[in-house]
């Protein structure tokens, strides 16, 4: 979702673009095919290209390490080396602020340091570590920014908002403890327009992390409620106490791997940190540094999504 978004900006404005997918979605500009661990691949992919956004990753809550190493962390040191032997002027890595999420709440904070070794979860410590070899090898030649957009969510997402919904529907989308904990999210046009403007500050932004968002923090409890409210759901929440779910996060999470499972269990130990405390962070060196600034405010974009919604049906 937040591939073609940010290509269908960079091409709206008169870029030209060049994507690299293992899929088959129909985007717009030159499309080539192929894994970001196929050097080979990459290096054709890269060749006579100005401007690199990685946004390639391996995502989800369940899978074995060496998946996540060998895509985030392997994946992006295969596509830097092949970016500066072909003379490309400056790389946006599409980063996360689970990177620097310890388990306790982040209040106002800005972009702290990744920290992979504190990191819970496959993902945010496969990102981690990733977002820390990236900055490393920034360079005057070739700047490294990381931009780290919070919790995007737009029509047709379905990372997230399908999940909240799909388990709405279902009754078994609990609130993790009070629900009041404050949460930023980023409207999937304010990420693409913040990366868009990363890839024009970059040369002045090396070495530098960004977190990203709406700057508009909520509750869970409101954002699950408008989620639902946007599908037609009638959501009636039950509370499940933040300790309790931690810890059964942490089992599912170890029979999952165990067994192999490859769909979502019912919670993980990082899930449940992450609905349970607050993190929302302070946006201003965001606006300073990226010269950018949101244009599309949640309640836009909650008739946004109420809107898609009704014409699926």
């Amino acid at each position: 979702m937040i591939g073609r978004a940010v290509i269908e900006a960079l091409v709206q404005r008169g870029d030209d673009v060049t994507s690299l997918q293992r899929g088959d979605a129909d985007l717009p500009g030159t499309m080539l095919r192929g894994s970001i661990t196929d050097a080979d691949v990459v290096a054709a992919a890269v060749a006579g290209q100005d401007a690199i956004v990685h946004l390639a990753a391996r995502v989800g809550v369940t899978g074995p390490w060496d998946e996540y190493e060998s895509i985030n962390v392997g994946g992006t040191r295969t596509l830097i080396a092949a970016a500066q032997a072909a003379g490309v002027s400056r790389f946006v890595h599409v980063s996360s602020p689970s990177v620097a999420h310890t388990g306790a709440s982040i209040v106002g904070d800005g972009a702290t340091p990744a920290t992979p070794d504190a990191a819970t979860s496959h993902y945010s410590r496969s990102k981690a570590m990733a977002e820390v070899e990236a900055l490393a090898s920034s360079s005057d030649a070739m700047p490294i920014v990381a931009i780290r957009p919070h919790l995007v969510i737009g029509p047709g997402d379905t990372q997230l908002i399908e999940r909240i919904v799909d388990r709405a529907r279902s009754g078994r989308l609990p609130l993790i403890g009070s629900g009041l904990a404050l949460v930023d999210v980023t409207w999937i046009d304010n990420a693409a327009g913040a990366l868009v403007a990363a890839v024009d500050a970059a040369p002045d932004l090396g070495g530098r992390a960004l977190v990203v968002t709406n700057n508009e923090p909520r509750t869970v409890h409101e954002l699950f409620a408008r989620i639902a409210a946007a599908a037609g759901v009638d959501w009636s929440p039950r509370n499940v106490p933040a300790a309790v779910a931690i810890a059964g996060g942490g089992v599912a999470e170890k029979v999952w791997e165990r067994t192999g499972r490859t769909d979502d269990p019912p919670m993980t130990a990082f899930g449940a940190e992450q609905l349970s405390t607050a993190h929302w962070f302070d946006q201003k060196e965001t606006h300073e540094a990226l010269g950018w600034m949101p244009t599309v405010s949640l309640a836009d974009g909650w008739d946004q999504l109420g809107n898609w919604f009704r014409n699926q049906s």
